[in-house]
Formats: structure tokens, C-alpha cells, sequence
């Protein structure tokens, strides 16, 4: 069975950090994109950032660059994203996804498998 966790979120103040967690199972890790995706109340959901672990290749959207990092572990099948200089407007639901594919994509819509989700507040 495919199971993607998240976790990590909370509220934190404008200019704070937060690390989420993405802990994969049930798939073969190395050849799936693990994406990013952040969605906000009325707004459509928005990929963030993608990783596919056996090539190092990452991805960003533009309005994280800088700010966000995301990394793997591929010992423990868990994706991280690192969420520094936060903003009110990063306020959403965060979603971590899989794809089994060579070609990257940050469209959600590609995406097979969706963990359940995490909230991050950012307050002003």
C-alpha cells in the first residue's frame, strides 16, 4: 500500500522557519518524483517543489526560490522541505506527492499519490 505522511507544520510568526516531512512507503522511492504542493483556502493547489532522489534532480517554483530548500533521505524514504524567510502568504495546506517518471513536472495534476496534508500558518 502507498503511503505518503506529512508532517511538520504549524504556525509560525512572518520571517520565522518551518522543516516539513514527507515519510514515503509502499513504492520504490528512488525512481518517483516527490513533489511539494501547497493549497490555499479559495485558491488552486500549487506545486511548490519536486525532488527525484536518484539523480538529485530539484525543482522550484519561482515564489520559494531562495527561500525553500527541499532535500531526501533516501535511508529513511523521507523528503523534507526546509521553509525559511516565511511568509503570510505561504499560508496553505501543504501536500507531499509521488510520480513514477524521468520527466519532471510541478503540475499537480500529473501526480499519482497524495499524502493527507499538513497546515502552515504564517502570522503577520
Amino acid at each position: 500500500e502507498v503511503q505518503l505522511v506529512e508532517s511538520g507544520g504549524g504556525l509560525v510568526q512572518a520571517g520565522g522557519s518551518l522543516r516539513l516531512s514527507c515519510a514515503a512507503s509502499g513504492f520504490t522511492f528512488d525512481d518517483h518524483f516527490i513533489g511539494w504542493f501547497r493549497q490555499a483556502p479559495g485558491k488552486e493547489r500549487e506545486g511548490v517543489s519536486c525532488i527525484r532522489s536518484s539523480d538529485g534532480s530539484i525543482y522550484y517554483a519561482h515564489s520559494v526560490k531562495g527561500r525553500f530548500t527541499i532535500s531526501s533521505d533516501n535511508a529513511k524514504n523521507t523528503v523534507y522541505l526546509q521553509m525559511n524567510s516565511l511568509k503570510p502568504e505561504d499560508t496553505a495546506v501543504y501536500y507531499c506527492a509521488a510520480l513514477q517518471s524521468y520527466i519532471p513536472t510541478m503540475r499537480y495534476q500529473e501526480y499519482d499519490y497524495w499524502g493527507q496534508g499538513t497546515q502552515v500558518t504564517v502570522s503577520s
